[in-house]
C-alpha cells in the first residue's frame, strides 16, 4: 500500500509572492511624480507638510499598536500611504498642528479604532480630511493660502473661481493643457494631472487597483458635468475643468480605489465609481463646497456594503437530499 500522506490546510493554497508592503510601496511610488511636482511648484513648505504627514501617521500607528500590545505593523507602510495621501491633499502653507491633528484622526479614528488594516469601512485619509474641512474650512481656501506666492500662471483655484464667477467668466483663464500640466493653484499633490494619470495607470497595470472603479468614476464626472454644462453653459463648467482640477484625479486613482472601503465585486465597482463621480459634480454645482470629492467618496464608502451585496448567481441548482 502507498504510504504517502497528504497535508490539507485552509486557503489560500497558492501565494504569488506579493505582500502588503510591496503594494503600499508601489502606491507610494505611483504618487511620487505628482508629489515631487507639487514640492517643486510650492517649495520647501510643501516638502515639510508631506514629510510631517507621513512621519506622524506612522507614529500614531506605532503608538496605538504599542498601547494595545499588538504586533507592530508600521513596517507594512499602510500608515505611510495614509500619511502621504493625506499630506498631498493639503495646501503647502498648512500649519504643523493641522497636519498632526489630521493624521491623528485619519490613523487612530479612521483606521485603528476599526481594527486596523483591512477593517476600516471608510478611507482613513478622507476621514482626516473631512474632519479638518468641517472644523477649519478657511484653511482650504487655496487662493488665500498662496496669496504671497508669485506664479507664472493664473493664481486662482479653478473650482473656486468656477463656483463664484461662473463658467462664462473664467472660460479663457484655465486652458485644459495647462490644467493637466499643473499650471493651477491647489493642494500639493492634486495639481499635476499628468502625473496622477501616469501613477494611476501604473497601479492598474500592476493590479493594485481595479480599473473598473477608476474608469466608471471618470465616466460619472464626464457625464454629469456635461449634462449641467449643456443645461447652463454660462454657469456650469464642462467636463475638462472638473476632471483636471481639484481632487478629481486623486480621487479616481488613489481615494475611491482604497481596498478596504471599496467593492470587491465587478458590478458594484462600476456603480460605486460612477455614482461617486455623479455625487462630486452635484456637490460642486449645487452644494456649498467648491470641491465635493472628499465628502462624495465618503458617502459612497457608507453605502459600499449594500452595493457589494450585488453578486452574480452561482451556477447550478440546489438539491434537496431530504
Amino acid at each position: 500500500m502507498p504510504t504517502n500522506k497528504l497535508t490539507v490546510s485552509h486557503a489560500p493554497f497558492w501565494h504569488d509572492g506579493d505582500s502588503l508592503f510591496k503594494m503600499n510601496l508601489n502606491i507610494l511610488l505611483a504618487l511620487l511624480p505628482a508629489t515631487i511636482f507639487g514640492i517643486i511648484q510650492f517649495g520647501a513648505p510643501a516638502l515639510g507638510v508631506v514629510a510631517l504627514s507621513i512621519s506622524t501617521a506612522m507614529l500614531w500607528e506605532l503608538v496605538m499598536t504599542l498601547m494595545a500590545k499588538k504586533p507592530l505593523t508600521v513596517g507594512d507602510l499602510d500608515s505611510a500611504v495614509i500619511g502621504m495621501i493625506f499630506g498631498v491633499m493639503l495646501p503647502a502653507t498648512a500649519p504643523w498642528w493641522l497636519v498632526v491633528v489630521g493624521t491623528f484622526v485619519a490613523v487612530v479614528i479612521g483606521k485603528m479604532i476599526f481594527g486596523g488594516i483591512g477593517a476600516n469601512p471608510f478611507n482613513p485619509a478622507l476621514i482626516g480630511m473631512a474632519f479638518l474641512m468641517l472644523s477649519w474650512k478657511v484653511m482650504f481656501d487655496f487662493d488665500a493660502a498662496y496669496i504671497h506666492y508669485d506664479f507664472s500662471f493664473t493664481a486662482l483655484a479653478p473650482l473656486a473661481a468656477l463656483k463664484s464667477q461662473g463658467a462664462a467668466a473664467i472660460s479663457d483663464l484655465f486652458p485644459t493643457g495647462k490644467l493637466i500640466m499643473g499650471k493651477q493653484v491647489g493642494a500639493i499633490g492634486s495639481t499635476f494631472g499628468l502625473g496622477l494619470i501616469v501613477g494611476g495607470i501604473y497601479l492598474i497595470l500592476r493590479g493594485y487597483i481595479r480599473w473598473e472603479i477608476s474608469a466608471s468614476f471618470i465616466l460619472g464626472i464626464i457625464v454629469t458635468a456635461l449634462c449641467f454644462n449643456m443645461a447652463k453653459p454660462e454657469v456650469y463648467g464642462g467636463p475638462a475643468i472638473h476632471l483636471f482640477s481639484g481632487y478629481t484625479l486623486l480621487g479616481a486613482f488613489f481615494l475611491a480605489t482604497e481596498n478596504s472601503s471599496s467593492p470587491v465585486n465587478k458590478i458594484p465597482m462600476f456603480l460605486y465609481g460612477f455614482f461617486a463621480g455623479v455625487m462630486i459634480i452635484l456637490m460642486r454645482n449645487i452644494g456649498v463646497y467648491a470641491d465635493g470629492t472628499v465628502l462624495a467618496i465618503l458617502l459612497l464608502n457608507l453605502v459600499n456594503p449594500l452595493m457589494d451585496a450585488i453578486r452574480p448567481k452561482a451556477l447550478g441548482k440546489e438539491v434537496n437530499h431530504a
